[in-house]
């Protein structure tokens, strides 16, 4: 149990990490969109490079935060019957779920996707806009991260569940894992 324990908190810590990281670029999205309205409104210069950067950075943030809302469990669920199960049972559900909705999905992204990453960076593709940005193959890498990010907290949540079915303990919801990590932080 010791080692699942570290397995799953190795596995949680890197998708926190690039999670925290990939955060930052709502910072830079909102600045960039400010100085974008602000120069088009103010001095009447559109910069396509700079609205197409905000675009990117959304993109990155929509695909590169997914394993981090897994962890934090802000999936979508619908949750008609399952949470009035035990927490085994939820556990099997959830294990259910990973192997035969979310591991058959991120593998049909990755093979689907993976040519076609390979493909744009042959390429060195770049906006289609004559001011826009030359990194578009840079963009669509970011279809295999999401599938790498989701792979490993999935693989994470995977464990948790099966934790969850050999011991019977519910895992902590995302309001007492708040608390503990408040009560560390003190």
């Amino acid at each position: 149990m010791r080692l699942l324990n570290a397995l799953i908190a190795t596995l949680d810590a890197a998708t926190a990490l690039f999670g925290k990281a990939i955060a930052w670029l709502v910072l830079f999205m909102v600045v960039v969109t400010f100085v974008n309205v602000v120069t088009r409104y103010v001095y009447g210069v559109s910069l396509i490079a700079l609205y197409e950067s905000v675009l990117y950075a959304f993109a990155m943030v929509l695909t590169g935060a997914a394993g981090w809302a897994l962890m934090h469990d802000e999936h979508v669920r619908v949750d008609i019957f399952y949470r009035g199960m035990s927490p085994r049972a939820q556990a099997a559900v959830n294990m259910l779920g990973c192997v035969f909705l979310l591991g058959p999905v991120l593998w049909l992204i990755w093979t689907r996707g993976y040519p076609y990453v390979l493909r744009s960076w042959r390429l060195g593709e770049g906006s289609n806009e004559i001011a826009g940005l030359p990194f578009l193959y840079v963009l669509k890498s970011f279809i295999l991260v999401f599938v790498a990010v989701l792979a490993v907290q999935g693989l994470s949540f995977l464990l948790k569940n099966l934790r969850t079915l050999l011991t019977g303990e519910a895992p902590p919801t995302p309001v007492e894992r708040h608390a503990r990590h408040e009560e560390s932080a003190s």
